[in-house]
């Protein structure tokens, strides 16, 4: 049987006799960030996450990159990219992500041209995996 993430980080935390909140203190990271992970809600980590745990952890990076789940990462479409960001700036909420179905976080960023004209760039990031609107 496979070691999930959940249980790697759980077992290493032990081992080092640390609690949920020792650890939460340890790295840097919210007593719930600490939870999802463990539980298992969490399958992959942002870097910043996996820079944080690994430290509190006393690992590598590497070593905690390998037990999150590995995603194929095929690019959808540009035209699913564009439906996306429409959805995004009418406002929608719980979209889905189109490579693992979780939800999208997304916001909408200001920006200004030269002629301090403001354009709206809807962005998204997945809830579970690597998918981004940038």
């Amino acid at each position: 049987m496979e070691t999930s993430l959940a249980q790697f980080i759980s077992t290493t935390r032990e081992l080092l006799g640390l609690s949920q909140t020792g650890l939460a203190k340890k790295s840097g990271l919210s007593l719930e960030d600490i939870q999802k992970i463990e539980s298992g809600e969490e399958l992959f980590l942002s870097t910043t996450i996996r820079q944080k745990l690994a430290k509190g952890l006393k690992l590598n990076n590497k070593d905690i990159k390998l037990y999150e789940k590995q995603f194929i990462n095929e690019d959808p479409s540009p035209e699913i990219i564009e439906h996306l960001k429409g959805f995004i700036l009418n406002g929608e909420t719980d979209i889905p992500c189109p490579s693992c179905g979780s939800v999208l976080i997304s916001h909408i960023e200001k920006m200004y041209d030269l002629e301090d004209t403001e354009i709206l760039h809807p962005k998204a990031r997945c809830s579970k995996c690597p998918f981004q609107i940038k």
